[in-house]
């Protein structure tokens, strides 16, 4: 089994988060499946100074930094084709939002990269499952918007701490077209029809030991569908 990663740069205000990338790594390792991590040679939205978090008069490459966690073994998504994996990771991170879509600036109404869609839609299209982490909800959602597919997907739960407007943003998902529901760190949405995954990990409040539950868990599911 060997499962796709796709990386929006490396650190979670401008690219990936990494925490569930690596996560996302290590459980896939786990259930013995093999993973190959893919990212875009394109320059990222800005940069972000993690610590102070604001903006640094600088530029960096999607994939160049995406290469920092993958060690260096990385793939340009325009050689990647859906005979080549069996499924599909998207970690969280704001580069969902900033990188690979523009819902950060423009809610649901922003676009999406053209090869990010295109990957994404073809592996729906033969029925290759994708798991979608954290914000990558978005990710899928704009990649199928104006499409026959109807997805259901969570972003997490009203119910529970989160550091960010979880209802909002749910109202969003679902102006794009996607069924929303509630679920909180322990729970992941498994949309069997469309085959996607989607598991909440830090869009609520949690430690990395949660994290790392939710994404097994959202990481078995994914074996399951491929089995």
């Amino acid at each position: 089994m060997r499962i796709g990663i796709l990386l929006s740069g490396c650190g979670v205000y401008d690219g990936v988060e990494i925490q569930e990338a690596v996560l996302a790594m290590l459980a896939l390792d786990e259930i013995g499946a093999e993973y190959i991590c893919i990212s875009i040679d394109a320059v990222q939205h800005h940069v972000i100074n993690h610590i102070t978090g604001s903006e640094m008069p600088e530029q960096r490459n999607m994939m160049i930094e995406s290469a920092r966690i993958a060690r260096g073994n990385i793939k340009e998504i325009k050689t990647i084709q859906p005979a080549d994996i069996d499924g599909l990771i998207i970690p969280g991170g704001f580069g969902s939002a900033k990188n690979f879509t523009k819902w950060a600036f423009e809610g649901p109404n922003g676009t999406i990269l053209p090869e990010v869609k295109l990957l994404l839609v073809n592996l729906i299209n033969v029925g290759k499952p994708i798991l979608a982490l954290c914000v990558s909800p978005i990710v899928i959602a704009k990649a199928l918007e104006g499409s026959s597919i109807h997805s259901k997907m969570t972003i997490g739960t009203t119910a529970s701490a989160s550091p960010y407007d979880i209802a909002g943003m749910s109202d969003d998902l679902t102006k794009a077209g996607v069924e929303t529901t509630m679920k909180d760190i322990k729970e992941i949405e498994i949309d069997k029809v469309n085959r996607i995954i989607s598991a909440p990990c830090y869009m609520m409040e949690a430690t990395i030991n949660d994290i790392r539950k939710n994404i097994r868990s959202g990481v078995e599911a994914l074996r399951d569908l491929i089995e």
